[in-house]
């Protein structure tokens, strides 16, 4: 029996070790890659914007001043003013927080609850794995932003119901990445020696194949932020997000469609933030599955 114990120990010991190396080498790997550092320079720097907005912007996103409105950019107003006179930079700079908010909001809620769906899915198989995935499959067959406007119908237009609303609609597709992630992984060894070793299905599951599914997801989830965060704009720009005052971006675009072509600012500014952030978040998964790639032998010098 301690012979079986000191076995199992070290096993245990060198899967630790070999999961050490295999991250620290990823690492490396992921500084070397261009796109990775810019897409996560962008992404930090964005955090930066949300975390230090409330104590830098120099007006208050919901002040008016009709005697202002409509001002083209100057010293006073980098990004101009809108129809009501509000500062446009400030109200640029606050809704950073609600973009974000949504989008690590809702794909949070997506990971957890997709990864436990798509990973038991794998695991287990048959029909468990048939149940799991055909409900999945009916989820899918809707487009994006067609069952985000359901079910926001549905709950009521407000940025809580967005971020429930936005975590539903892609739970799907990371519970399809989670379940391939547990295929491949479900007949390795370590699995079969945790079944050797009498440890109960859900310990494998969360405790030995869920680690080993991280990588595809992570990557998963850091694109579906920046189409989560596309999302909210549109809804936003539909009437079902966030609502007057708040400084959405998609609310703000569609406050100046309709001048267009005597304050093109109005629709400018937050217009290039939402590409910045989809950029950003986009560039950090193409990075990230490069990275993660266990195909590709060499990196992005």
């Amino acid at each position: 029996m301690a012979a079986e114990t000191g076995t199992d120990e070290g096993s245990r010991f060198h899967v630790s070790h070999a999961r050490r190396e295999r991250y620290g080498r990823l690492a490396r790997q992921f500084r070397h890659n261009t796109k990775a550092m810019v897409g996560l320079t962008i992404v930090i720097s964005l955090i930066l914007v949300a975390l230090v907005a409330p104590y830098v912007v120099p007006y208050s996103v919901s002040e008016t001043n009709l005697d202002d409105r409509s001002e083209a950019p100057s010293a006073e107003h980098p990004f101009g003013t809108d129809e009501l006179g509000r500062d446009i930079f400030s109200r640029v700079l606050i809704g950073t927080r609600i973009s974000l908010r949504v989008g690590f909001g809702s794909i949070l809620g997506a990971l957890l609850v997709g990864t436990t769906i798509g990973v038991t899915a794998g695991y287990y198989g048959g029909f468990v794995d048939e149940l799991l995935m055909r409900v999945m499959d009916a989820a899918m067959s809707f487009p994006p932003i067609l069952l985000a406007l359901t079910v926001m119908v549905v709950l009521g237009p407000n940025l809580t119901n967005v971020v429930l609303a936005l975590a539903f609609v892609y739970t799907p597709y990371i519970a399809r990445v989670g379940r391939s992630a547990a295929l491949s992984e479900r007949n390795e060894a370590y699995v079969e020696a945790a079944v050797a070793r009498g440890e109960t299905s859900p310990h494998i599951v969360f405790r030995e194949v869920l680690p080993n599914c991280l990588a595809p997801l992570l990557v998963q989830a850091s694109i579906n932020i920046a189409f989560a965060m596309l999302s909210e704009a549109s809804l936003s720009f539909l009437g079902l997000g966030a609502q007057p005052p708040k400084p959405s971006w998609g609310l703000m675009i569609d406050s100046g469609r309709g001048v267009m072509e005597s304050a093109p600012w109005m629709v400018l500014f937050p217009g290039l933030a939402i590409a910045v952030a989809v950029i950003g978040f986009n560039m950090l998964g193409d990075g990230l599955r490069d990275v993660l790639d266990p195909k590709v032998d060499t990196v992005e010098s």
